[in-house]
């Protein structure tokens, strides 16, 4: 604490451990961004531009591409900003915006998930009622409601971290999250964090069950399917299964690492894990669909081809 006196900027302290290497550093996220943005802007811009490919599977992809480039502007912008700088200084209104684009962001991705595994669901269990039960209006309906309702549900949770004042002013990170701030109140967070739990819950178990669900039934479904059929519903889940799992993964490394002592860590690995869940699903996720689904690495083919004839 610094004498009980109210903080207004913080100083995240995790940059310290990569002073030494800052500029291999830069060099390494600043690719890393631009080949996120790049890839998912790819993705985007193939299934606008083929109208074959103008189904709800490649819709929920693109809806996974925008929240990819969401997450990845909420972060690798101040992370770039801080590795040149010298004082790894953020005021609290920049704090308590990239927490809310953060959190909201990982929100989203797993709601983004549990739809994509419903669609999953109804293509291999009911094929013939696909489109009915799939329409255009309903895929709209699904992919709004994964933006609204996680940044309504947490909006209201992030209210009361909003009305906090804060009385320490050095966060062990290298980015904002709700956790690390609250835990530098000036106030008993007690409530704030039973609340946090429940609101975590809403977030990640209505999901989460909805991912098993899907694959369960899938799985029954499956077990009396003949080769072919089982065949293809592996092609079809293949994708989504290995993007959840490296979902899951980062989430795990981060609510670990937040929450457990980690003091046996090196501490340049206890960074790498709060990172992965922002940085490897956006980049992975356009690679694996772009590179497994055959429509999609067609149209990419088509599409570099067709610019490499118009340079010529």
């Amino acid at each position: 604490m610094e004498n009980g006196s109210v903080v207004t900027s913080f100083i995240l302290m995790a940059y310290t451990e990569l002073e030494d290497h800052r500029y291999v550093y830069f060099t390494g996220f600043l690719l890393l961004f631009i080949l996120m943005v790049l890839s998912n802007v790819i993705l985007i811009t193939v299934i606008y531009i083929e109208r074959g490919l103008h189904e709800p599977m490649y819709f929920f992809m693109c809806n996974f591409a925008v929240n990819g480039i969401y997450g990845s502007i909420s972060l690798f912008p101040s992370l770039l900003a801080h590795l040149v700088s010298h004082t790894y200084e953020i005021s609290l209104a920049a704090c308590l915006l990239q927490i809310f684009c953060i959190h909201t962001y990982g929100s989203v991705e797993f709601t983004a998930l549990a739809v994509m595994g419903y669609d999953r669901y109804v293509a291999i269990c009911h094929p013939l009622h696909y489109h009915q039960l799939m329409s255009h209006r309903k895929v709209c309906i699904l992919i709004g409601l994964s933006w609204i309702c996680p940044c309504i549900i947490f909006g209201l949770y992030f209210i009361l971290t909003i009305q906090h004042t804060f009385c320490d002013r050095f966060i062990e990170k290298v980015y904002c999250i709700n956790f690390e701030l609250v835990k530098r109140s000036c106030f008993e967070t007690f409530y704030q964090s039973k609340v946090g739990f429940i609101v975590t819950c809403f977030l990640i178990l209505p999901q989460l069950l909805m991912i098993l669900f899907s694959y369960v039934q899938i799985l029954r479904v499956c077990l009396y399917a003949s080769k072919e059929s089982q065949t293809k519903a592996i092609q079809i889940c293949t994708p989504h299964l290995l993007a959840v799992i490296n979902y899951v993964v980062g989430c795990l490394f981060e609510i670990v690492q937040s929450r457990f002592n980690m003091s046996h860590v090196p501490y340049k690995a206890r960074i790498f894990m709060s990172l992965y869940f922002l940085m490897f699903p956006p980049i992975f996720n356009p690679i694996i669909y772009g590179l497994s689904i055959q429509a999609i690495r067609v149209q990419i083919s088509k599409l570099f081809n067709s610019e490499q004839l118009r340079h010529r």
